[in-house]
């Protein structure tokens, strides 16, 4: 076995305790003294880490088709964004400074990286959201900046100086292709080496440099605006409703203004709108939906030949099944949406459901066929395969 595949076998034979994650902070302690309010670091939660993806790798990942990737630079004090896929040779002939590549959804892309995400998973499903892997050469950085969620900041390879500060000013550079701050001012510095993790609340200004060639994990999560989630519901009430009716005027006169808004018609438009009602059950439908909804550039790929039903329970029976890395699986109750689609599950297939939402595997064993018959559906769609339960 070569260096390189021992040092990923290592990695994917470790165990991610949250007491080793969060510094030795039981989970429910830093969500009650840290989450949403003060930084953490924790020096050494993953000694050793990140040997498995380099900068060949993560250019590699910037070159495909289905990442998500963005190159920033930093030159005669203008800075410059460019969105992948990238060419491999554009990337091989970047300068010795000056810039950062990023690779968002790194959790979909290799199994590694969906590993670690999950290890975060004592916060809800529905507000964790990617992992996102960057590399910068010596003074590199996206310059300071807030972030709207939480995050945690793994150091990879080389080491970072992060300076932080919970400033209120959070006014940005004009002109800018990112989110810079114009009036940056440091309250805190750190330099993190490999398996340091900061954790950061939101809004709270950072400014990352690279101290020689860099490599950062951001775990994010997701945090919703208002104004997103009352678009996004509207838009929901639209597909969703059916309201019957149309407007008529039998008794209409000739107007004496003809472009003046008929009273008839607003009053008619107005109860209709009116008439609207919604509840906490509209509420968890359209929000299972959503939150589960995959984003834009995520395609999912079934089977070339699947297995047939009675073989697919068979291979269940022996190797268990686990979701896709990029299937989002939520639930309420007993309604459940898998990648944006809603499912109402009978009592009796609750428990193993909610043990596939929760862990995102289910172990080997026999199974109730309406069951098997839900997961063989997912399975074609490519939103989960049979796969052994330890992999």
């Amino acid at each position: 076995m070569s260096k390189r595949a021992a040092s990923r076998q290592g990695f994917c034979m470790r165990d991610f305790s949250l007491r080793r994650l969060l510094g030795g902070i039981p989970p429910s302690t830093f969500l009650a003294e840290y989450w949403q309010k003060r930084p953490l670091l924790v020096r050494q939660a993953l000694p050793g880490f990140g040997d498995w993806l380099d900068r060949d790798g993560l250019s590699a990942l910037a070159c495909r088709d289905d990442a998500e990737s963005r190159l920033v630079r930093h030159q005669r004090g203008r800075w410059r964004l460019d969105h992948g896929p990238f060419a491999r040779e554009e990337l091989d002939a970047l300068p010795a400074r000056g810039w950062s590549l990023l690779v968002s959804g790194v959790n979909h892309l290799l199994p590694e990286g969906d590993r670690l995400l999950h290890a975060f998973d004592f916060v809800p499903h529905a507000r964790l959201d990617d992992l996102m892997v960057s590399f910068a050469p010596d003074g590199g950085g996206v310059g300071p900046h807030f972030d709207s969620y939480d995050v945690f900041l793994i150091q990879g390879l080389g080491r970072r100086r992060w300076e932080i500060g919970g400033q209120d000013d959070l006014a940005l550079v004009e002109g800018a292709p990112l989110r810079i701050l114009r009036n940056f001012r440091a309250e805190q510095s750190w330099e993190l080496e490999p398996g340091d993790i900061l954790y950061l609340p939101p809004r709270f200004a950072h400014n990352g440099v690279a101290l020689g060639d860099c490599m950062t994990w951001s775990v994010g999560f997701r945090a919703p605006k208002a104004q997103e989630i009352v678009g996004e519901f509207l838009n929901h009430l639209q597909d969703t409703l059916d309201i019957p009716g149309m407007y008529a005027d039998p008794a209409l006169r000739q107007p004496r203004h003809p472009a003046r808004l008929p009273d008839e018609l607003v009053d008619w438009a107005a109860g209709v709108v009116d008439s609207l009602r919604w509840g906490r059950a509209d509420i968890v439908d359209f929000l299972g939906r959503y939150l589960s909804e995959p984003k834009a550039h995520v395609f999912f790929e079934p089977p070339t030949r699947p297995l047939s039903p009675a073989t697919f329970a068979r291979r269940v029976a022996v190797t268990g099944v686990a979701l896709d890395a990029r299937s989002r699986c939520l639930f309420s109750v007993r309604t459940f949406f898998m990648n944006g689609e809603r499912v109402e599950a009978a009592p009796a297939l609750l428990p193993a459901l909610r043990q596939l939402a929760d862990h995102r595997r289910l172990p080997p064993g026999e199974y109730a066929q309406s069951l098997l018959a839900l997961l063989h559906a997912w399975y074609a769609a490519g939103y989960l395969r049979a796969t052994p339960a330890h992999g």
